[in-house]
């Protein structure tokens, strides 16, 4: 059995361009999914957020048409109600990143508010990629990668091939044309080697032990990747 770490966002907007806030949180399957498959397979999930607050559900990914029917979104629903270590998180402030096997990041618009700056969180990243423990990073959750920077200001992920929520499925979503920046510009910017698959469709992309899926589609994927690192 692993100790699996889902860092997860503490917020429950997303501040656009014109300053208003874009209700968020973390996206529903991004966290259940890959829960169950990590518990599935006899391992042990822990969640921390900055501050331990508990993380807030982006009431979109539990609409009806995100989830194939009213049926499989109340379920949804009722599964993120239910879960009692979403419903317990630890400060990240406080994590030891060492006493984990993987380190798993869900996505949301969350993390692009308070992740892609956190300390904390680059700290956990920089000691994951440094002692090899496998890192699972989905959707819009690489806005943590940003963060991640060396003692010379370098960046940690730079030269990295890697994935995320693209900027033509932010179009498609119309939130590109608010946001304040994209994550695939910023990604690209920092010396990632992005790499995009079709919009809405699973891509997971595996370099070293960083394993990056692009959007929701991919989270059932990326998870299974993770935990065959495991093995």
């Amino acid at each position: 059995m692993a100790r699996i770490l889902f860092v997860m966002t503490g917020a429950d907007h997303w501040t656009l361009d014109d300053g208003t806030q874009h209700p968020t949180g973390f996206w529903a399957e991004e966290f259940l999914s890959p829960y169950r498959i990590f518990v599935d397979a006899g391992h042990e999930v822990e969640v921390a957020t900055p501050g331990g607050v508990v993380p807030t559900v982006d009431r979109a990914s539990l609409a009806a048409d995100a989830n194939g029917g009213q049926d499989n979104a109340d379920a949804l629903e009722r599964a993120v109600e239910q879960n009692a270590v979403l419903g317990a998180p630890v400060r990240l402030e406080d994590i030891d990143p060492s006493v984990y096997s993987a380190v798993f990041y869900p996505g949301g618009h969350g993390p692009m508010e308070d992740l892609a700056d956190n300390a904390d969180s680059a700290r956990v990243l920089t000691f994951a990629v440094d002692s090899e423990t496998p890192l699972g990073v989905l959707c819009h959750a690489p806005a943590a990668l940003l963060a991640a920077r060396r003692d010379d200001g370098s960046h940690v992920f730079s030269g990295y091939r890697l994935t995320s929520f693209t900027n033509e499925e932010e179009k498609q979503a119309g939130l590109a044309d608010k946001a304040s920046w994209l994550l695939q510009d910023r990604l690209e910017g920092m010396g990632a080697d992005f790499t995009a698959g079709a919009p809405w469709q699973p891509h997971v992309v595996h370099d070293r032990t960083l394993f990056t899926g692009q959007n929701p589609a991919s989270s059932t994927a990326l998870a299974a990747e993770v935990s065959r690192a495991l093995t």
